[in-house]
Formats: structure tokens, C-alpha cells, sequence
């Protein structure tokens, strides 16, 4: 007799999908959200603009000094030696010189005060001596020099941020010198999240408390919490789910009718106490189920009515890893941005890796650099998938492809750092 056996996390790799199908598989899955909003900019960071920037003014908005300095014509610097000009007026940021300079004239003038009319060059006051309401220059002068043109910086009409762009403190800066008070962007998501197993304990009921035997405190929760806060979105906590089929449909239609993306942690392999992925397959549109990674491999992605869901894992190392992968770029794709995937540098690592062929493995590693200024990497230790201690001393993930066999010290590798990857 023949065992039917059920899809495992022991099955071999190459009857689970690769990560780049899987990627490429949830990117075409994706839609952005249709509805959009006009908010204040001191409103809008972190926020994906839904329409292009087109600029309605140039920056800078006049010809003004980049230096302090005296403001003069170009035709009164000298062929040889030195001229004295006379100083006739001054000139300050937002106090304007209300006349015209002469040739052998000068202003006295200071950085982004607007340049009077008869000049085209700033010579700084570092180059120059004066003597009462004389100031002399010499030959070594160069004509424009030190000078902003207006619209040096955006022109008029110029598209100056393109829709999808994700606003940070730079394009915030951006859009207020253009005067732009108000922005259209994507309306914020709403996640909803929750956690699955009878062995979990609430922080609010259990902190402090000695846990009974077999019981752990719920910490996958706080972390999905914390890195979908990262991404500006609105969250629903829908708690702990406890191990039955009956729960964890009412948990997964309620979050499927709240939110636009649902992402539990827990019960998604193939086990009798397995609701999750039980109930995901009865329920949902399954795109992709178990992958070619480590941690990681139980993880499931499709649609639960109109709601993107994700199923991760239950081992904390796993959840973040699979978050930042899979989840993460979701999100940013959905909420409209236009760059979404973790960014990679390569390193070189001073670790022997082992791995499997046939999985991509995400380890964690120190990014630093050596006396040379070289970037280098070094394992954390042991690659546990429970070993959440292990991402705290990390602040990269090391990514070894499917079709190598491992890393020795020397080798080239692919690197994400966390800074910027969170978020």
C-alpha cells in the first residue's frame, strides 16, 4: 500500500517554486489601489504621489548671489593689475538694491540677495580689499562666477516628480520651494493582521508572568505590527487566532472584509493544526504555496475575496524574512509606489556559508567596512529560523542563490541592507 502523502516542508526543492516565479507570479497578482486623496504636504510624507509634479515656477525664482561678496559688471574687470570700483549700495536676501550698478561700480550684496540690475558676477569678499566706500579687485576675477540664474535649479513647467514617487523629506523640501501646499496621492492601505496557535500568550494578559509549560508569548505579532507601521499604512491588529478551522475562517473573512491586504503568521504548512493554509485553500485564490527558500518555504500568497492575503510562517526569523520579500514590495506596489523591490550591494564575505542547492537562503549577516574602505560581511552565527536574537545583531541579509552549494571567505555575495529595507 501506498502512503498519499500531502506537500511537506521536507519535500524536495525542486517541487517547490523558485522565489523569482514566485516574485514575478505575485507582481502580476497586483493591482494599485484606485483611490486617491489631496492632502497638505506637512501631511504627505511617506505618502506615493498619484499624478505627475509639474513645476508652476522656476527655483530660484531670480538671479540672486551665491556668495557674500560684491555684485559688479563683468566689463569692470581689469585686462592687468587692479581696479577700485565704488561701493553705491547693498543688496540682502529679501531686501532688494533699488537701483542700477555702473560700469566701475559695485554692490555690496550677500548670499541669495537678488543681483541689481547692471551686474553679472559676485566677487567673493574673501578677493577683494576695501577702503571706505571703495572696493578693489584685480585681473583674476571671472565673469558669472558666484552667480545663481534663475531657474537654475527646476524651470517653469519642468515635470519634476513623477507619480508612484514615494515622498521623503527631500521631495517634501522640493515641493514647498515650488509653493505647493497641497498633494495627490494614493489613500493609505488598511492591513489587517493576526497570529495563529492555541500556544500563544497576549502580551496584555501575560506580560510579567511565568509562562505554563509549552507556552510562548506572542511575539510575531508586535513584529508585523512594528514593520507595517514602518510602511505608513493603516493597521488592523486582529490578535490571536486560536487553532481551529471554525476561528480561522471567521478571522479570515472578517480581516478579507476590513482591509486591502491580510498577513497572518502560523499555521500555513501542511499539518493537521495547519487551519491556516487549510482554510486559505478552501476560501481563496491560491497563486503560489510553498517556496524554494530558506527560512521561509511555508509561505502562501493569493486573494481572499478582494483582499491580497499572506500566509507566513510561524518562526520569527521567517516571518521578517518572508515580509521583506514578498510582503513589503507588495504593499509598496499596491500603494502606488513605483520602486518597490529591497536593493542589493554586493560585499565580500568573511564567512564559510553552507547551504543546499536548490533554494535561495537569506542569512544574516554585519555589512561593514575593511581598513581599505572595502565593503565586507560576516555571518551572525547559527541561521535558526527561531533565533529572532540573531536579527537584532544582524543589519543585513546575506542572499546565497538556489544554484550555489554555499559561500567560503573571498567570495562575492549579494547583500540587502536592512537600513533602508525596513520601511
Amino acid at each position: 500500500m501506498s502512503i498519499d502523502k500531502q506537500p511537506s516542508c521536507e519535500d524536495p526543492f525542486d517541487s517547490l517554486l523558485p522565489v523569482q516565479e514566485a516574485q514575478d507570479r505575485l507582481s502580476d497578482a497586483l493591482v494599485t489601489v484606485a483611490e486617491t486623496e489631496l492632502i497638505d504636504l506637512k501631511d504627505a510624507t511617506g505618502r506615493a504621489l498619484s499624478e505627475d509634479v509639474v513645476s508652476p515656477v522656476n527655483v530660484p525664482g531670480y538671479t540672486n548671489s551665491a556668495m557674500d561678496g560684491y555684485a559688479i559688471a563683468s566689463a569692470s574687470i581689469p585686462v592687468k593689475g587692479h581696479a577700485s570700483l565704488d561701493i553705491v549700495g547693498s543688496a540682502w536676501a529679501g531686501r532688494v538694491f533699488d537701483g542700477e550698478v555702473q560700469p566701475q561700480q559695485a554692490a555690496r550684496i550677500f548670499t541669495g540677495g537678488l543681483m541689481p540690475v547692471g551686474t553679472d558676477t559676485v566677487v567673493i569678499q574673501e578677493h577683494v580689499s576695501t577702503d571706505g566706500d571703495t572696493v578693489t579687485i584685480d585681473s583674476q576675477v571671472q565673469p558669472g562666477r558666484n552667480v545663481r540664474q534663475a531657474g537654475e535649479d527646476v524651470l517653469q513647467d519642468e515635470l519634476v516628480l513623477k507619480a508612484g514617487t514615494q515622498l521623503k523629506a527631500a521631495q517634501i523640501g522640493l515641493l514647498a520651494s515650488l509653493g505647493i501646499r497641497e498633494v495627490n496621492v494614493y489613500r493609505r492601505l488598511r492591513v489587517a493582521y493576526f497570529t495563529t496557535g492555541d500556544e500563544l500568550c497576549a502580551l496584555d494578559t501575560h506580560a510579567g508572568q511565568t509562562l505554563a509549560p509549552g507556552m510562548l508569548f506572542d511575539s510575531n505579532r508586535y513584529t508585523l505590527g512594528s514593520m507595517l507601521t514602518s510602511l505608513n499604512v493603516e493597521t488592523i491588529d486582529l490578535g490571536i487566532v486560536r487553532d481551529s478551522a471554525e476561528a480561522t475562517r471567521k478571522a479570515m473573512l472578517d480581516a478579507a472584509a476590513k482591509a486591502d491586504i491580510v498577513v497572518t503568521s502560523g499555521g500555513i504548512s501542511a499539518g493537521d493544526a495547519d487551519f491556516v493554509a487549510q482554510v486559505f485553500h478552501e476560501l481563496g485564490n491560491v497563486r503560489f504555496w510553498k517556496l524554494a527558500m530558506r527560512p521561509g518555504r511555508p509561505l502562501a500568497f493569493g486573494q481572499v475575496g478582494n483582499a491580497f492575503f499572506f500566509g507566513l510562517p510561524g518562526n520569527p526569523v521567517a516571518v521578517m524574512v518572508t515580509f521583506l520579500q514578498f510582503v513589503q514590495p507588495a504593499i509598496k506596489q499596491v500603494m502606488g509606489l513605483s520602486a518597490t523591490a529591497p536593493y542589493t550591494i554586493k560585499a565580500t564575505c568573511q564567512s564559510t556559508l553552507r547551504k543546499s542547492l536548490g533554494r535561495v537562503e537569506y542569512q544574516r549577516g554585519v555589512l561593514s567596512n575593511d581598513e581599505q574602505g572595502n565593503l565586507i560581511v560576516s555571518s551572525t552565527g547559527k541561521q535558526g529560523a527561531g533565533r529572532i536574537s540573531s536579527m537584532t545583531s544582524a543589519n543585513c541579509l546575506i542572499v546565497i542563490a538556489a544554484d550555489a552549494a554555499g559561500v567560503v571567505p573571498g567570495d562575492t555575495v549579494e547583500v540587502q541592507p536592512f537600513e533602508g529595507l525596513f520601511g
